[in-house]
């Protein structure tokens, strides 16, 4: 899932070329989601990507994207957090917004 600025108005006639927050659900493809989308969306400049990790329960938070060599692409996000189910979180993109950790959860 992609959020994104603005309205669906000003995507009616072409698609988001950029997104405020990627949010992947993953059980079986973690380390792909984490390695490579990761990378590639560091590389793409989205500032903050969470995966719903649905095997442990939990929540990764990817911010500040950057280069790092190492990564998949050359980039990757410098900041990472994991939030439990009893944690709440709010996007850079929307400050004043707390969402429960475990309503993300099934």
């Amino acid at each position: 899932m992609a959020v994104v600025a603005g309205t669906p108005r000003d995507y009616r006639n072409a698609h988001p070329t950029t997104a405020l927050l990627v949010v992947e659900v993953a059980d079986t493809t973690l380390a792909f989601d984490r390695e490579r989308k990761g990378s590639l969306y560091a590389r793409a400049g989205i500032a903050e990507y969470w995966i719903v990790n649905l095997a442990d329960r939990a929540l990764e938070v990817y911010r500040d994207p950057g280069p790092v060599p190492s990564a998949q692409y050359g980039w990757s996000y410098r900041a990472t957090q994991r939030l439990s189910a009893s944690d709440s979180v709010s996007p850079l993109a929307a400050p004043r917004a707390r969402f429960a950790v475990s309503d993300l959860l099934p």
